[in-house]
């Protein structure tokens, strides 16, 4: 039984698999963008995502640990050397996986797998300014907006002594000073 097993394993040994997507990697690293199936454009991104991001931080640990996963030398000096200078702010989501629809010949349903950041054609917000936005663990807009449906302990008293008779809140505010 295969209970909570994640790993797309696109019909390989393990050895096949980590060659496949090795090269994959590198292909998509030399050419900033393919066209596989869908699957494996799928198991590329959960592989090469944690490359990028260890490659973020120029150290020769992390230099040989990439080169570990990808065993091309060259790959690894334009991941290091023209990618990351690219996509260095971004906080991850590195590469997109386009839908292109089915293979004539098997039927296999097939995608465009690029890095986000190399396509000046699909990127909308290209020179523009991104502003840093500040992020908060705080509840989301409709934990807000019920929040702010929902007066507070002082906003109903003042709206209750507003409400209320003159007499009413003079003898509200003289037990509060005999209390």
């Amino acid at each position: 039984m295969r209970h909570g097993d994640k790993v797309n394993n696109l019909g390989r040994t393990a050895e096949h698999r980590r060659a496949l997507l090795a090269n994959l990697a590198n292909a998509l690293i030399e050419h900033k963008r393919i066209v596989t199936t869908l699957a494996k454009a799928k198991a590329l991104r959960r592989f090469i995502e944690p490359l990028v991001t260890r490659a973020k931080e120029d150290k020769t640990h992390n230099r040989r640990i990439v080169f570990r996963y990808l065993q091309n030398k060259n790959s690894v000096k334009e991941l290091f050397g023209n990618i990351i200078p690219v996509v260095n702010d971004r906080p991850g989501g590195y590469v997109r996986v386009i839908r292109l629809g089915f293979r004539r010949g098997d039927g296999a349903e097939t995608a465009l797998i690029e890095f986000v950041d190399f396509n000046k054609d699909y990127n909308i917000n290209e020179g523009k300014e991104r502003r840093k936005v500040k992020k908060t663990r705080r509840g989301s807009r409709k934990g807000r907006s019920a929040a702010a449906e929902i007066p507070s302990a002082e906003q109903q008293s003042a709206e209750a002594s507003a409400q209320a008779p003159a007499g009413a809140s003079e003898t509200a505010e003289t037990r509060k000073e005999e209390a």
